[in-house]
Protein backbone atom coordinates (compact mmCIF):
# COMPACT_ATOMS: atom_id res chain seq x y z
CA UNK A 1 0.00 0.00 0.00
CA UNK A 2 1.37 3.42 -0.99
CA UNK A 3 2.13 5.74 1.91
CA UNK A 4 0.61 9.19 2.15
CA UNK A 5 2.75 12.07 3.36
CA UNK A 6 -0.03 13.54 5.53
CA UNK A 7 -3.50 12.42 6.67
CA UNK A 8 -6.04 13.26 3.95
CA UNK A 9 -8.34 15.26 6.28
CA UNK A 10 -11.37 13.87 4.49
CA UNK A 11 -12.18 11.42 1.73
CA UNK A 12 -12.96 7.96 3.10
CA UNK A 13 -12.17 9.41 6.50
CA UNK A 14 -15.74 10.67 6.74
CA UNK A 15 -17.01 7.11 6.35
CA UNK A 16 -14.69 6.19 9.22
CA UNK A 17 -16.31 9.03 11.21
CA UNK A 18 -19.73 7.53 10.44
CA UNK A 19 -18.53 4.11 11.56
CA UNK A 20 -17.08 5.56 14.77
CA UNK A 21 -20.33 7.45 15.43
CA UNK A 22 -22.45 4.28 15.46
CA UNK A 23 -19.73 2.23 17.13
CA UNK A 24 -19.37 4.69 20.03
CA UNK A 25 -23.15 4.76 20.39
CA UNK A 26 -23.37 0.98 20.52
CA UNK A 27 -20.56 0.68 23.08
CA UNK A 28 -20.80 3.62 25.45
CA UNK A 29 -24.46 4.28 24.85
CA UNK A 30 -25.15 0.85 26.33
CA UNK A 31 -22.64 1.35 29.16
CA UNK A 32 -24.02 4.76 30.10
CA UNK A 33 -27.58 3.43 30.10
CA UNK A 34 -26.71 0.47 32.28
CA UNK A 35 -28.29 2.12 35.32
CA UNK A 36 -31.76 0.99 34.17
CA UNK A 37 -30.58 -2.65 34.33
CA UNK A 38 -28.84 -1.99 37.64
CA UNK A 39 -32.14 -1.56 39.48
CA UNK A 40 -33.59 -4.69 37.86
CA UNK A 41 -30.56 -6.83 38.77
CA UNK A 42 -30.65 -5.69 42.40
CA UNK A 43 -34.28 -6.80 42.63
CA UNK A 44 -33.91 -10.00 40.59
CA UNK A 45 -30.88 -11.41 42.43
CA UNK A 46 -31.46 -9.77 45.84
CA UNK A 47 -27.86 -8.58 46.02
CA UNK A 48 -26.33 -5.41 47.52
CA UNK A 49 -25.58 -2.46 45.26
CA UNK A 50 -21.81 -2.90 45.54
CA UNK A 51 -21.92 -6.43 44.08
CA UNK A 52 -24.29 -5.52 41.25
CA UNK A 53 -22.07 -2.53 40.40
CA UNK A 54 -19.27 -4.92 39.48
CA UNK A 55 -21.14 -5.94 36.31
CA UNK A 56 -20.68 -2.57 34.61
CA UNK A 57 -17.29 -2.01 36.20
CA UNK A 58 -15.91 -5.31 34.91
CA UNK A 59 -17.23 -4.49 31.44
CA UNK A 60 -15.61 -1.04 31.50
CA UNK A 61 -12.34 -2.40 32.89
CA UNK A 62 -12.11 -5.26 30.38
CA UNK A 63 -12.90 -2.87 27.53
CA UNK A 64 -10.08 -0.58 28.59
CA UNK A 65 -7.60 -3.13 29.90
CA UNK A 66 -7.96 -5.19 26.73
CA UNK A 67 -7.46 -2.20 24.45
CA UNK A 68 -3.73 -2.95 23.87
CA UNK A 69 -4.79 -6.33 22.53
CA UNK A 70 -7.13 -4.66 20.07
CA UNK A 71 -4.38 -2.22 19.12
CA UNK A 72 -1.80 -4.98 18.57
CA UNK A 73 -4.21 -7.05 16.49
CA UNK A 74 -5.12 -3.98 14.42
CA UNK A 75 -1.45 -3.31 13.76
CA UNK A 76 -1.00 -6.85 12.46
CA UNK A 77 -4.31 -7.54 10.69
CA UNK A 78 -5.82 -4.09 10.21
CA UNK A 79 -8.76 -2.58 12.15
CA UNK A 80 -11.56 -4.01 9.97
CA UNK A 81 -11.47 -7.73 10.92
CA UNK A 82 -10.65 -6.88 14.54
CA UNK A 83 -13.66 -4.59 14.98
CA UNK A 84 -15.97 -7.03 13.22
CA UNK A 85 -14.85 -9.84 15.54
CA UNK A 86 -15.40 -7.52 18.51
CA UNK A 87 -18.97 -6.85 17.42
CA UNK A 88 -19.71 -10.57 17.40
CA UNK A 89 -18.28 -10.98 20.92
CA UNK A 90 -20.24 -7.99 22.27
CA UNK A 91 -23.52 -9.35 20.89
CA UNK A 92 -22.77 -12.87 22.13
CA UNK A 93 -22.12 -11.61 25.65
CA UNK A 94 -25.49 -9.87 25.81
CA UNK A 95 -27.19 -12.94 24.38
CA UNK A 96 -25.74 -15.23 27.06
CA UNK A 97 -26.54 -12.66 29.78
CA UNK A 98 -30.24 -13.03 29.03
CA UNK A 99 -30.02 -16.62 30.38
CA UNK A 100 -28.14 -15.67 33.58
CA UNK A 101 -29.21 -17.20 36.88
CA UNK A 102 -26.64 -15.45 39.11
CA UNK A 103 -24.44 -12.39 39.22
CA UNK A 104 -21.44 -14.56 38.34
CA UNK A 105 -23.06 -15.34 35.00
CA UNK A 106 -23.49 -11.61 34.37
CA UNK A 107 -19.88 -10.93 35.38
CA UNK A 108 -18.71 -13.44 32.76
CA UNK A 109 -21.17 -12.61 29.98
CA UNK A 110 -21.58 -8.83 30.10
CA UNK A 111 -18.41 -8.02 32.00
CA UNK A 112 -15.88 -10.38 30.41
CA UNK A 113 -17.30 -11.41 27.02
CA UNK A 114 -19.05 -8.20 25.94
CA UNK A 115 -16.23 -6.19 27.52
CA UNK A 116 -13.72 -8.08 25.37
CA UNK A 117 -15.82 -7.30 22.30
CA UNK A 118 -15.87 -3.61 23.20
CA UNK A 119 -12.09 -3.71 23.66
CA UNK A 120 -11.70 -4.91 20.07
CA UNK A 121 -13.97 -2.18 18.67
CA UNK A 122 -13.53 1.15 20.45
CA UNK A 123 -9.76 1.72 20.47
CA UNK A 124 -8.97 0.44 16.93
CA UNK A 125 -11.80 2.54 15.48
CA UNK A 126 -10.68 5.78 17.13
CA UNK A 127 -7.04 5.10 16.27
CA UNK A 128 -8.01 4.52 12.63
CA UNK A 129 -10.04 7.75 12.62
CA UNK A 130 -7.19 9.82 14.08
CA UNK A 131 -4.92 8.70 11.25
CA UNK A 132 -7.31 10.07 8.62
CA UNK A 133 -7.34 13.59 10.08
CA UNK A 134 -4.79 16.16 11.21
CA UNK A 135 -6.11 19.72 10.93
CA UNK A 136 -9.72 18.56 11.30
CA UNK A 137 -9.01 15.86 13.87
CA UNK A 138 -10.86 17.50 16.78
CA UNK A 139 -13.91 18.13 14.58
CA UNK A 140 -13.92 14.57 13.25
CA UNK A 141 -13.46 13.11 16.73
CA UNK A 142 -16.22 15.32 18.10
CA UNK A 143 -18.65 14.26 15.38
CA UNK A 144 -17.79 10.60 15.91
CA UNK A 145 -18.26 10.71 19.67
CA UNK A 146 -21.52 12.60 19.36
CA UNK A 147 -22.95 9.11 19.13
CA UNK A 148 -22.14 8.61 22.81
CA UNK A 149 -24.28 11.53 23.92
CA UNK A 150 -27.18 10.95 21.56
CA UNK A 151 -27.37 7.26 22.36
CA UNK A 152 -27.17 7.94 26.10
CA UNK A 153 -30.15 10.25 25.78
CA UNK A 154 -32.11 7.77 23.67
CA UNK A 155 -31.10 4.39 25.09
CA UNK A 156 -31.96 5.00 28.76
CA UNK A 157 -35.69 5.64 28.21
CA UNK A 158 -35.77 3.05 25.40
CA UNK A 159 -34.30 0.36 27.64
CA UNK A 160 -36.63 1.35 30.47
CA UNK A 161 -39.63 1.00 28.15
CA UNK A 162 -38.34 -2.37 26.91
CA UNK A 163 -37.89 -3.52 30.51
CA UNK A 164 -41.49 -2.67 31.29
CA UNK A 165 -42.64 -4.63 28.22
CA UNK A 166 -40.22 -7.58 27.96
CA UNK A 167 -38.49 -7.75 31.38
CA UNK A 168 -34.72 -7.71 31.68
CA UNK A 169 -34.11 -11.03 29.88
CA UNK A 170 -36.05 -10.02 26.78
CA UNK A 171 -34.43 -6.58 26.81
CA UNK A 172 -30.94 -8.09 26.87
CA UNK A 173 -31.86 -10.20 23.82
CA UNK A 174 -32.82 -7.03 21.96
CA UNK A 175 -29.64 -5.27 23.12
CA UNK A 176 -27.70 -8.24 21.73
CA UNK A 177 -29.34 -7.74 18.33
CA UNK A 178 -28.55 -4.03 18.44
CA UNK A 179 -24.91 -4.73 19.38
CA UNK A 180 -24.52 -6.97 16.33
CA UNK A 181 -24.53 -3.81 14.19
CA UNK A 182 -20.94 -3.28 15.38
CA UNK A 183 -19.99 -5.79 12.67
CA UNK A 184 -21.28 -3.39 10.01
CA UNK A 185 -19.34 -0.55 11.63
CA UNK A 186 -16.15 -2.55 11.37
CA UNK A 187 -16.76 -3.28 7.69
CA UNK A 188 -16.53 0.46 6.93
CA UNK A 189 -12.98 0.79 8.25
CA UNK A 190 -10.17 1.03 5.72
CA UNK A 191 -6.49 1.03 6.81
CA UNK A 192 -4.31 4.01 5.92
CA UNK A 193 -0.52 4.00 5.57
CA UNK A 194 1.40 7.19 6.42
CA UNK A 195 5.05 8.15 6.04
CA UNK A 196 5.18 8.77 9.78
CA UNK A 197 4.61 5.07 10.43
CA UNK A 198 7.63 3.01 11.54
CA UNK A 199 9.41 1.26 8.68
CA UNK A 200 9.36 -1.88 10.84
CA UNK A 201 6.53 -2.13 13.36
CA UNK A 202 8.02 -2.78 16.80
CA UNK A 203 5.41 -2.48 19.55
CA UNK A 204 8.08 -3.12 22.18
CA UNK A 205 10.18 -0.15 21.10
CA UNK A 206 7.11 2.08 20.92
CA UNK A 207 6.00 0.96 24.38
CA UNK A 208 9.47 1.65 25.84
CA UNK A 209 9.54 5.15 24.38
CA UNK A 210 6.05 5.89 25.72
CA UNK A 211 7.00 4.73 29.22
CA UNK A 212 9.80 7.33 29.20
CA UNK A 213 7.52 10.04 27.85
CA UNK A 214 6.75 12.41 30.75
CA UNK A 215 3.73 14.27 29.32
CA UNK A 216 2.19 11.01 28.14
CA UNK A 217 2.53 9.46 31.61
CA UNK A 218 0.98 12.50 33.30
CA UNK A 219 -1.81 12.50 30.75
CA UNK A 220 -2.49 8.83 31.49
CA UNK A 221 -2.66 9.51 35.25
CA UNK A 222 -5.07 12.40 34.66
CA UNK A 223 -7.43 10.29 32.54
CA UNK A 224 -7.31 7.48 35.11
CA UNK A 225 -8.44 9.85 37.88
CA UNK A 226 -11.16 11.30 35.65
CA UNK A 227 -12.30 7.82 34.66
CA UNK A 228 -12.77 6.83 38.31
CA UNK A 229 -15.50 9.39 38.80
CA UNK A 230 -16.72 9.71 35.22
CA UNK A 231 -19.11 6.73 35.05
CA UNK A 232 -20.58 6.96 38.56
CA UNK A 233 -23.50 9.25 37.56
CA UNK A 234 -24.28 7.04 34.56
CA UNK A 235 -24.37 3.86 36.64
CA UNK A 236 -26.14 5.13 39.76
CA UNK A 237 -28.18 8.18 38.76
CA UNK A 238 -31.43 6.25 38.20
CA UNK A 239 -30.97 4.34 41.48
CA UNK A 240 -30.28 7.63 43.26
CA UNK A 241 -33.45 9.17 41.87
CA UNK A 242 -35.49 6.11 42.83
CA UNK A 243 -34.14 6.50 46.37
CA UNK A 244 -35.79 9.91 46.16
CA UNK A 245 -39.12 8.17 45.26
CA UNK A 246 -39.05 8.89 41.53
CA UNK A 247 -40.88 6.62 39.10
CA UNK A 248 -38.49 4.51 36.95
CA UNK A 249 -39.33 5.95 33.50
CA UNK A 250 -39.09 9.66 34.46
CA UNK A 251 -35.91 8.82 36.35
CA UNK A 252 -34.40 7.28 33.23
CA UNK A 253 -35.51 10.15 31.01
CA UNK A 254 -34.94 12.85 33.64
CA UNK A 255 -38.12 14.72 32.73
CA UNK A 256 -40.60 16.59 34.96
CA UNK A 257 -37.81 16.88 37.51
CA UNK A 258 -36.76 19.63 39.96
CA UNK A 259 -35.16 22.49 37.99
CA UNK A 260 -31.85 22.39 39.87
CA UNK A 261 -31.41 18.66 39.24
CA UNK A 262 -32.21 19.03 35.55
CA UNK A 263 -29.70 21.87 35.27
CA UNK A 264 -27.00 19.80 36.96
CA UNK A 265 -27.70 16.79 34.76
CA UNK A 266 -27.59 18.91 31.59
CA UNK A 267 -24.35 20.60 32.69
CA UNK A 268 -22.69 17.29 33.50
CA UNK A 269 -23.86 15.68 30.28
CA UNK A 270 -22.62 18.63 28.19
CA UNK A 271 -19.19 18.83 29.81
CA UNK A 272 -18.62 15.07 29.96
CA UNK A 273 -19.63 14.79 26.33
CA UNK A 274 -17.14 17.51 25.39
CA UNK A 275 -14.38 15.86 27.43
CA UNK A 276 -14.24 12.57 25.56
CA UNK A 277 -13.47 13.81 22.00
CA UNK A 278 -10.93 16.32 23.31
CA UNK A 279 -9.19 13.62 25.35
CA UNK A 280 -8.74 11.36 22.33
CA UNK A 281 -7.91 14.22 19.95
CA UNK A 282 -5.08 15.44 22.16
CA UNK A 283 -3.27 12.10 22.35
CA UNK A 284 -1.87 12.17 18.78
CA UNK A 285 -0.42 15.60 19.55
CA UNK A 286 1.53 14.04 22.42
CA UNK A 287 2.77 10.81 20.83
CA UNK A 288 2.36 11.31 17.06
CA UNK A 289 0.06 9.44 14.68
CA UNK A 290 2.75 6.81 14.05
CA UNK A 291 2.35 5.56 17.63
CA UNK A 292 -1.35 6.22 18.08
CA UNK A 293 -2.40 2.54 18.16
CA UNK A 294 0.11 1.76 20.92
CA UNK A 295 -0.49 5.03 22.79
CA UNK A 296 -4.26 4.83 22.75
CA UNK A 297 -4.22 1.18 23.78
CA UNK A 298 -1.88 1.88 26.70
CA UNK A 299 -3.97 4.81 27.91
CA UNK A 300 -7.13 2.72 27.80
CA UNK A 301 -5.43 -0.10 29.69
CA UNK A 302 -4.16 2.07 32.54
CA UNK A 303 -7.33 4.10 32.95
CA UNK A 304 -9.26 0.84 33.26
CA UNK A 305 -8.17 0.90 36.91
CA UNK A 306 -10.42 3.89 37.44
CA UNK A 307 -13.28 2.33 35.51
CA UNK A 308 -12.99 -0.86 37.55
CA UNK A 309 -13.03 0.81 40.97
CA UNK A 310 -15.33 3.81 40.48
CA UNK A 311 -18.80 2.23 40.41
CA UNK A 312 -18.14 -0.39 43.15
CA UNK A 313 -16.75 2.35 45.39
CA UNK A 314 -19.92 4.33 44.78
CA UNK A 315 -22.08 1.28 45.56
CA UNK A 316 -20.07 0.61 48.75
CA UNK A 317 -20.60 4.19 49.94
CA UNK A 318 -24.33 3.78 49.24
CA UNK A 319 -24.45 0.62 51.36
CA UNK A 320 -22.57 2.32 54.21
CA UNK A 321 -24.34 5.70 54.25
CA UNK A 322 -27.79 4.67 53.03
CA UNK A 323 -27.83 7.13 50.10
CA UNK A 324 -25.76 8.21 47.09
CA UNK A 325 -24.75 11.68 48.31
CA UNK A 326 -21.25 10.65 49.36
CA UNK A 327 -20.86 8.66 46.13
CA UNK A 328 -21.46 11.70 43.95
CA UNK A 329 -19.22 13.91 46.08
CA UNK A 330 -16.36 11.42 45.75
CA UNK A 331 -16.96 11.20 41.98
CA UNK A 332 -16.60 14.97 41.71
CA UNK A 333 -13.39 14.89 43.75
CA UNK A 334 -11.80 12.40 41.33
CA UNK A 335 -12.80 14.53 38.35
CA UNK A 336 -11.24 17.64 39.92
CA UNK A 337 -8.03 15.76 40.76
CA UNK A 338 -7.67 14.59 37.16
CA UNK A 339 -8.24 18.11 35.90
CA UNK A 340 -5.48 19.35 38.19
CA UNK A 341 -2.99 16.91 36.66
CA UNK A 342 -3.92 18.07 33.15
CA UNK A 343 -2.75 21.57 34.01
CA UNK A 344 0.83 20.27 34.26
CA UNK A 345 0.96 19.25 30.58
CA UNK A 346 3.25 21.29 28.28
CA UNK A 347 1.59 24.20 26.45
CA UNK A 348 -1.60 23.70 28.47
CA UNK A 349 -2.52 27.39 28.20
CA UNK A 350 -1.38 27.70 24.57
CA UNK A 351 -4.11 28.74 22.12
CA UNK A 352 -2.14 28.28 18.89
CA UNK A 353 -3.04 25.63 16.33
CA UNK A 354 -1.95 22.12 17.38
CA UNK A 355 0.42 19.93 15.42
CA UNK A 356 0.76 16.18 15.16
CA UNK A 357 4.43 16.17 16.14
CA UNK A 358 5.13 14.19 19.29
CA UNK A 359 6.04 16.24 22.34
CA UNK A 360 8.98 15.78 24.71
CA UNK A 361 10.28 12.48 23.36
CA UNK A 362 13.06 12.41 25.89
CA UNK A 363 16.00 12.34 23.46
CA UNK A 364 17.55 14.91 21.20
CA UNK A 365 17.22 14.93 17.44
CA UNK A 366 20.15 13.59 15.39
CA UNK A 367 23.13 15.88 15.10
CA UNK A 368 22.83 18.19 12.13
CA UNK A 369 25.91 20.38 12.69
CA UNK A 370 27.95 21.29 9.59
CA UNK A 371 31.68 20.78 10.20
CA UNK A 372 33.95 23.22 8.28
CA UNK A 373 37.56 22.56 7.29
CA UNK A 374 40.25 25.06 6.50
CA UNK A 375 42.24 25.64 3.32
CA UNK A 376 43.56 22.48 1.72
CA UNK A 377 40.92 20.36 3.37
CA UNK A 378 37.48 19.47 2.18
CA UNK A 379 34.35 20.47 4.03
CA UNK A 380 31.41 18.16 4.43
CA UNK A 381 27.77 18.78 4.98
CA UNK A 382 25.14 16.37 6.25
CA UNK A 383 22.02 16.73 4.22
CA UNK A 384 18.79 15.06 5.08
CA UNK A 385 15.45 14.91 3.44
CA UNK A 386 13.26 17.41 5.40
CA UNK A 387 10.40 14.94 5.76
CA UNK A 388 12.71 12.18 7.02
CA UNK A 389 14.40 14.54 9.46
CA UNK A 390 10.99 15.50 10.85
CA UNK A 391 10.10 11.88 11.36
CA UNK A 392 13.38 10.85 12.95
CA UNK A 393 11.89 10.81 16.46
CA UNK A 394 12.58 7.71 18.58
CA UNK A 395 10.25 4.86 17.85
CA UNK A 396 9.01 6.27 14.55
CA UNK A 397 11.82 5.25 12.20
CA UNK A 398 14.50 2.76 13.16
CA UNK A 399 17.24 4.32 11.05
CA UNK A 400 17.72 7.10 8.51
CA UNK A 401 20.92 7.20 6.47
CA UNK A 402 22.45 10.60 6.06
CA UNK A 403 23.63 11.60 2.63
CA UNK A 404 27.14 12.98 2.61
CA UNK A 405 28.13 15.39 -0.14
CA UNK A 406 31.60 16.73 -0.72
CA UNK A 407 32.13 20.39 -1.52
CA UNK A 408 35.66 21.34 -2.67
CA UNK A 409 37.20 24.19 -0.72
CA UNK A 410 38.55 27.27 -2.40
CA UNK A 411 42.31 27.36 -3.02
Amino acid sequence: MARRTEPPDGGWGWMVVLSAFFQSALVFGVLRSFSVFFVEFVAAFDEPAARVSWIASIGIAVQQFGSPVGSALSTKFGPRPVVMAGGILAALGMLLASFATSLTHLYLSIGLLSGSGWALTFTPTLACLSRYFSRLRSLAMGLALTGVGLSSFAFAPLFQWLLSSYAWRGTLLLVSAISLHLVACGALLRPLSLTEDPAVADPGAQLASLLHHGPFLRYTVALTLVNTGYFIPYVHLVAHLQDLDWDPLPAAFLLSAPTALVALAVAYGFTSGALTPLAFSMLPELVGTGRIYCGLGLVQMVESIGGLLGAPLSGYLRDVTGNYTASFVVAGAFLLAGSGVLITLPHFFCVSAPTSKPQDLGTEAPDTKVPLRRKGWERTELQKDPESQRLAAPGLLPHIDAQRTTVPSAS
